[in-house]
């Protein structure tokens, strides 16, 4: 191989689309295309789903194509060992012919050779890897390893899926074991997946992210939600993808990240994937936390009927915070007696909410949400007092007070 031209492999990891994504996310990496690889029949994705159902019903011995994407890259800045890394870390390859919930040969694990070099790294990277996996109590790789024989670009609407739809289907989430990358010969990174100390969890209410080393949704989720914690419920990561002793998972982990609620150490909910959508995430948790009313105040645009809601009496030194993210929203000290029957205060505090046109009912008003859940508050209006004559109208069953002396 010329380390001065680019080169291609073409890899199998399950669903084209997580694959794409997550193949193009390394830096040296030119391109990356879906297609169809090493079956016998037409290369379409109709053809593909057709002769899958021929299969399972025993009416066809023919060779499906497996879904693959097609990786092409600069040797001189990412060489084959390093895209091939990416390829065991990115995927589970003792599967079979399934990844995650999609099952079908046309899920199984591959990688297509076009030389007799690339299947010697191939077989030496799937050899490196099967100790790490077998040291963490995984079975034997499936992946299939043979000379590229066909390859079938896949359809326009099939490529950078993921880019044109963010919240599309990703069922890539590795093992959560690590690659034993090798410097100088001596295997790093090998100690194998450990769960989460059960002393060190609350055995009421306990959110669990199970993550996987190297994966980009995890440290964005990290980024834009864990590392701005301040919800009540505590939160833990994790690099293993078994519950902590004692706790029941509904489900084994299959992508990550992977947020699980627990209550009473049962799982009674979980949010698969992240795509830097964080009133999506945040919509799931309220739907585990919040009464129905709340929940129809929050992401249904309702309102409590005047003089029922709660906080309206608070007189108290506090703030009053988003009842899912715990973020500040408004202080006691900007409250005041309105007569209308919600809790009025007449400043939020800085970066805390957000303002929308709201043409409902006939009627045009100022929205309010919450900057960081995204929840409906309430609405506000330009008969407050002094300093800044306004009144931020607020349904106080969306609101929860923090009282200053905890």
């Amino acid at each position: 191989m010329d380390a001065t031209k680019p080169d291609t492999i073409i890899l199998g990891m399950g669903c084209f689309w997580g694959a794409e994504k997550r193949m193009a996310e390394l830096a040296g990496v030119i391109d990356v295309e879906s297609g169809y690889a090493n079956g016998e029949v037409a290369g379409n994705y109709e053809a593909v789903l057709a002769h899958e159902r021929a299969l399972r019903f025993g009416l066809s011995r023919q060779r499906n194509h497996a879904e693959v994407v097609k990786v092409t890259f600069d040797p001189a800045r990412e060489d084959l060992e390093t895209v091939l890394i990416r390829f065991w870390e990115s995927h589970d390859p003792t599967q079979g012919d399934r990844q995650g919930n999609d099952i079908g040969s046309n899920y199984r694990s591959a990688i297509y050779t076009t030389s007799e070099m690339q299947r010697a790294i191939a077989l030496k990277t799937r050899d490196i890897y099967q100790r790490a996996l077998t040291r963490a109590g995984f079975g034997k790789i499936t992946t299939e390893i043979l000379p590229l024989t066909a390859y079938y670009r896949a359809e326009d609407y099939h490529q950078d899926y993921l880019w044109k739809n963010p919240d599309g289907y990703c069922g890539l989430g590795g093992t959560g074991v690590p690659y034993p990358r090798t410097a100088t010969g001596s295997p790093i990174n090998e100690t194998p997946r450990k769960a989460l100390d059960a002393t060190t969890l609350d055995s009421d209410l306990q959110l669990i992210v199970f993550e996987a080393p190297g994966c980009p949704s995890c440290r964005q989720f990290a980024t834009e939600i864990v590392d701005r914690w301040e919800s009540d419920v505590p939160v833990a990561r994790t690099l293993g993808k078994e519950a902590p002793a004692g706790w029941g998972l509904k489900h084994p982990i299959l992508a990550t990240p992977t947020t699980v609620l627990f209550k009473q150490r049962n799982e009674v909910g979980r949010f698969t994937g992240y795509e830097g959508d964080p009133p999506r995430f945040w919509q799931w948790l309220g739907s585990l936390l919040l009464t129905p009313e709340q929940y129809e105040i929050a992401f249904s645009h309702g309102t409590e009927c005047a003089f029922t809601g709660p906080h309206l009496k608070e007189k108290r030194p506090g703030r009053f915070v988003d009842p899912i993210t715990g973020a500040t929203l408004f202080r006691s000290d900007a409250k005041f007696e309105s007569g209308t029957g919600w809790p009025s205060f007449f400043r939020p505090e800085e970066g805390a909410i957000t303002l929308h046109e709201d043409e409902s009912y006939g009627m045009r008003r100022i929205e309010v949400r919450s900057a960081s859940s995204g929840i409906h508050l309430g609405h506000v209006f330009d008969d407050g007092p002094a300093p800044t004559f306004k009144r931020y109208c607020i349904n106080g069953k969306v609101l929860k007070f923090v009282p200053d002396n905890g």
